[in-house]
């Protein structure tokens, strides 16, 4: 699939303020600083879709945008995309902090057409406890999801190969089953036409 066109839509406190939930929606997710603004950027092909900043914590809404795809066939694909404020890391307080984790919980849990999390994973780093932990919880959900590795151009392909193998037999610890997961660059557009590929492939397992 390739993207058409894609919009911004709203910035929501909370999850009654969201769009009407008339198309499949995708969630973007992940640690503070790692990389979500430049992947979804990517993906929609526009630098200055999704807000970028060297500061983390800078998303604290649940934004929507709406995207266009053309798929195989040249059949047209419409969803949402969403891209949510990062877990961990934040200078914000304790109060602000909680509001942040409640609003993602009620979206991540009651959110209806809800049909995939993207979580994304630092793949200059090796497994961290918070992105294992915050996977338990959306096992604990039945939320479905796949994990992204991003900033790949980052670091050797050698460190990026050992960082995901490491992450994913952390994960095998506890899951009997382990996710489809991408490894991406931003900068180089790396693993771009296999995210959309996959969105495409799920979209069609709706029959949408």
């Amino acid at each position: 699939m390739r993207i058409k066109n894609a919009v911004y839509l709203i910035s929501s406190p909370d999850l009654d303020k969201c769009p009407k939930p008339t198309q499949p929606e995708y969630a973007f997710i992940g640690r503070s600083n790692v990389g979500k603004s430049s992947l979804i950027n990517m993906l929609c092909n526009n630098d200055k879709l999704a807000k970028t900043s060297a500061s983390p914590g800078k998303t604290q809404l649940i934004n929507h945008f709406e995207i266009t795809g053309v798929g195989a066939g040249d059949k047209i694909h419409k969803w949402y995309l969403v891209d949510l404020p990062g877990y961990g890391f934040a200078v914000v307080s304790q109060r602000s902090r909680r509001r942040w984790e409640q609003m993602i919980e009620n979206y991540l849990r009651k959110r209806e057409n809800l049909t995939m999390v993207f979580v994304l994973i630092d793949s200059r780093h090796s497994p961290q406890k918070i992105d294992l932990n915050f996977l338990e919880q959306l096992k604990k959900w039945q939320i479905p999801f796949c994990l992204i590795f991003t900033k790949s151009d980052k670091e050797t392909q050698r460190t990026v190969s050992k960082n995901v193998k490491d992450f994913l037999e952390a994960m095998k610890k506890t899951w009997q089953f382990l996710p489809q997961h991408f490894v991406t660059s931003a900068i180089k557009k790396h693993g771009k036409d296999k995210i959309l590929a996959h969105i495409e492939e799920v979209n069609e397992q709706l029959g949408l």
